[in-house]
């Protein structure tokens, strides 16, 4: 399977930090959010990555050279100025993937778990599977809930982590201009292709000053504790 790290965002409510670094390439734990991605999905047999950018795009690819030392294969997608928004950045990097299933995860978030447990459920053509957690207090509203068959709901249950497997079926007839997710789920369940999966682990969304000390705190108390025990 080939994997896209989100990467385009300008980082607003990080400001001033992303007004020259952008958003996946702020540290936590002393290492870049990308770096983190990229290293867990070479551990869960994944080497072959795309990564869109429109903010900053020279200092992503910069990155990207840097990270050809990790052994992976790395492609860069640059966008225009002010992105493509997710659907749109999905759907310009479409062929990279060969028609296949496709792992998708936020270049902004941080997600404490292997990444093999993504790849243990594949959805069938024509479907996709979305990786959902318990909302946290800063989306207290939620995204989603799930039916009884784990078919993805309206709802507010559960938050979307940005992470998902999807098919490129269901990308059919979109044209890759600037567009979200959201409209499309929203058809999805409604065909009711559409399914969920409890993350089963910690995440972060490292979306503002408050979130990424945050989350830097609890990766350096984790590595603390590991070098402790």
């Amino acid at each position: 399977m080939r994997a896209m790290i989100l990467a385009a965002g300008r980082g607003e409510r990080l400001r001033p930090i992303t007004d020259n670094i952008p958003k996946p390439l702020v540290k936590v734990g002393g290492k870049e959010l990308l770096l983190w991605h990229l290293e867990k999905l070479k551990e869960a047999g994944i080497f072959e990555v795309i990564i869109n950018s429109a903010w900053l795009s020279e200092k992503i690819l910069t990155f990207l050279g840097d990270a050809k030392s990790l052994g992976m294969s790395i492609t860069h997608s640059q966008e225009p100025p002010g992105g493509l928004e997710t659907l749109g950045g999905i759907v310009k990097a479409l062929p990279f993937f060969q028609d296949e299933p496709f792992l998708v995860v936020n270049g902004d978030t941080f997600i404490d778990i292997p990444y093999g447990f993504f790849l243990r459920s594949i959805p069938l053509p024509g479907e996709a599977l979305l990786f959902l957690t318990d909302n946290p207090k800063h989306h207290l509203q939620g995204d989603f809930s799930l039916d009884e068959n784990k078919r993805v709901v309206t709802g507010h249950d559960f938050t979307f982590t940005g992470a998902a497997v999807y098919t490129p079926q269901i990308f059919s007839n979109i044209k890759p201009q600037r567009a979200p997710l959201r409209p499309l789920f929203d058809k999805l369940i409604e065909k009711k292709v559409l399914y969920g999966k409890k993350l089963e682990g910690k995440w972060f969304d490292v979306g503002t000053v408050e979130r990424l000390h945050d989350t830097d705190a609890y990766i350096r108390a984790k590595t603390f504790n590991r070098s402790e025990s």
